[in-house]
């Protein structure tokens, strides 16, 4: 048996794990779990708790080390965010979240400044207010911006702490929309187009580099670290096992949605521009064409207003409220600009409903149940523009992560796609994140062998369209 840490961090949790390799399986045991959100700031800038973040991770992997004899570990974590290094090596604090408010006047400048056109003819990027490079571009007046000497995406901010070497990821990287996807660099002449300085970008790794070993953390120290597929997604999709990934796509579910197939090269054509599909990359050389979706998030955002209102619902009960309001067919569309701030979530429904002529919910389970319709529906635009812009025939989904235990969500899936859905593992993640590592140290062959290991390792659901 054969054992390595894994450390996963969502925009709103995050775990750590040991996973055990075997000869027919891999075992995973989360020794800790814990909670992070956004910090509002007066001038209404969004931050992360950083310092909690990271307090917490330590917590995780001192647990785990006493009960493991760990090859090494890795990081992954959310896309897009990263944190400021100084020239003699200091973390420059803060880390602004992703959905601070600032990025959406720098993409439209830039977007105008350089043209999307460009933009998308090297990066094959979904574009996004918040991607990497629109928030350096928001950041370059901020003291931490002309201090720094590097910039770093979050799971090497990570082991960077650990290793003090300065490197990036190239799956977390592609979502910067700053790499060019054909060649896995950076992309210095678009860098450069957008006026960002381009000695803030590190040299590149792809997964499965050892970074290097843990020293200054007592227990820890002398452990491996190694780069996984540090994008959370890219892990997640390395842990799919695809029974023929030609005609097979994923859902990776949770607060996000990312709807997509598997590919050995990106796909920048025209009409990929035009439906706005990106190509991240992924683990072994592979391409992510997929796009995202708001997911999980308006539905959790709604439970947080009505928890503020003395209704606390557990998820198996919000379920059962949707499938009592079934009748209920009212449609929005998740991806609208109006849902993706936090608070308020239940009048934004209303709003959207209102200024459409459309009836809006009244209960709570119509709430859940237009959400849950609506995602099952952006699903199926989604996988129609991915099908026409790839080639590819879809006929099976594999819907993972968390949202995988979403049952009503799978068969409305199933359902309103017209195909049949598997789901699992619901800890892609840690699967993807475990077996990039194994790859690494020689414990498993290649990527097609630790997903036929994973295949083993979990039960998977079967939703038929009815």
């Amino acid at each position: 048996m054969f054992e390595f840490l894994a450390v996963d961090l969502g925009a709103t949790s995050g775990r750590v794990a040991i996973g055990r390799v075997g000869s027919d399986s891999i075992s995973l045991d989360v020794v800790h779990r814990f909670l992070h959100e956004v910090l509002p700031q007066e001038d209404g800038s969004l931050l992360w708790d950083w310092d909690l973040i990271l307090t917490e991770v330590l917590t995780g992997l001192k647990e785990a080390i006493k009960t493991s004899d760990p090859i090494s570990l890795a990081v992954d974590s959310w896309a897009v965010d990263y944190g400021f290094i100084s020239p003699t090596h200091q973390y420059l604090p803060p880390v602004h979240a992703y959905r601070d408010p600032r990025n959406e006047i720098a993409y439209q400048e830039l977007s105008k400044k350089i043209g999307k056109e460009r933009i998308y003819s090297t990066t094959g990027i979904q574009f996004l207010p918040f991607n990497t490079i629109y928030q350096l571009y928001a950041a370059r007046n901020l003291p931490e911006y002309t201090k720094a000497a590097k910039f770093l995406m979050l799971p090497d901010l990570v082991n960077f702490l650990f290793t003090q070497k300065l490197s990036t990821e190239v799956t977390n990287a592609s979502s910067t929309q700053a790499l060019n996807t054909r060649t896995r660099e950076w992309d210095r002449e678009l860098i450069k187009l957008a006026g960002i300085r381009d000695d803030l970008f590190t040299e590149l790794h792809e997964p499965g580099t050892l970074i290097g070993v843990v020293s200054g953390f007592d227990e820890l120290d002398g452990i491996n670290v190694v780069a996984t597929a540090s994008h959370d997604t890219a892990a997640a999709i390395a842990g799919v096992p695809f029974g023929n990934r030609l005609t097979e796509a994923y859902i990776s579910s949770g607060t996000w949605s990312l709807v997509g197939v598997e590919l050995d090269a990106p796909v920048l054509t025209p009409e990929a521009f035009a439906a706005n599909v990106t190509n991240e990359l992924g683990a072994d050389g592979t391409v992510r064409a997929l796009k995202n979706v708001t997911g999980m998030w308006i539905l959790e955002e709604c439970r947080r207003t009505w928890h503020l209102e003395g209704r606390d619902y557990e998820m198996p009960e919000l379920l059962t409220l949707a499938s009592a309001a079934k009748a209920f067919t009212t449609l929005i569309d998740p991806n609208d600009p109006l849902f993706a701030p936090p608070g308020g979530m239940l009048q934004r429904i209303r709003a959207y409903c209102v200024e459409r002529g459309l009836t809006p919910p009244q209960t709570d389970g119509e709430y859940a149940i237009c959400i849950l319709n609506s995602l099952a529906h952006a699903y199926k635009k989604t996988l129609a523009e991915i099908s026409a812009v790839t080639g590819r025939t879809i006929e099976v989904i594999h819907i993972l992560g968390g949202g995988s235990q979403n049952d009503l969500l799978n068969q409305l899936t199933a359902d309103i796609c017209g195909m049949t859905v598997k789901t699992g593992p619901v800890e892609a993640t840690l699967f993807g994140n475990i077996a990039v590592q194994a790859i690494s140290a020689g414990v498993v062959a290649n990527l097609t062998q630790a997903r036929a290991l994973i295949a083993k390792s979990f039960t998977s659901k079967v939703f038929q369209p009815a």
